[in-house]
């Protein structure tokens, strides 16, 4: 039976864990095995620079931190090798980079995610991952916002230009 200090470590990290699946927008759970270092480190740079956390992690641990989180419906996926990315601000750059990932090597799988509380399956992931990021998103809506106005100033420009040109042939 393990010590009451492995059970109090353990348990602290259910916690930690609990706490980043709570106060995350979105994660992702991929199965890693197959990848290389050298593309681990490319992916975890991506990951890091895009402001998503990602780290391997026990699936009993992650059963626990789940539960503790109120994420029902992961138990089915839990099984061989998991990473888990999750991301407090964005809730596709988990999904793109990953998903992306998974495209080009063939051992790495996305098994499921998390959007807002809620769990989703692979290919909601994956719709996810083509979704625009929150830049892309902010800049079109300016760009929608911004059509009126600019669609104003070209009338009333022109209206002026058309009253400037009659002002001369009147006198």
């Amino acid at each position: 039976m393990a010590s009451e200090k492995v059970l109090q470590e353990k348990q602290a990290i259910v916690e930690q864990l609990a706490g980043k699946l709570a106060d995350s927008t979105a994660g992702v759970i991929v199965e890693y095995k197959g990848i290389s270092v050298a593309d681990d480190t490319v992916l975890r740079r991506k990951l890091r620079e895009a402001g998503v956390d990602y780290a391997v992690v026990k699936n009993s641990m992650l059963r626990r931190a789940a539960e503790k989180a109120g994420l029902e419906g992961l138990e089915d996926v839990l099984k061989g090798t998991t990473a888990l990315a999750v991301s407090a601000d964005d809730p596709v750059a988990a999904a793109k980079i990953l998903c992306q990932q998974a495209k080009e090597d063939e051992n790495f799988k996305v098994k499921a995610g998390f959007l807002d509380g809620a769990v989703i399956d692979a290919a909601r992931v994956n719709e996810l991952a083509k979704l625009p990021s929150r830049e892309g998103l902010i800049s079109m809506l300016l760009s929608v916002l911004n059509g009126p106005i600019r669609g104003l100033a070209v009338a009333l420009n022109a209206i002026a230009e058309k009253e400037g040109e009659a002002a001369p042939a009147a006198e």
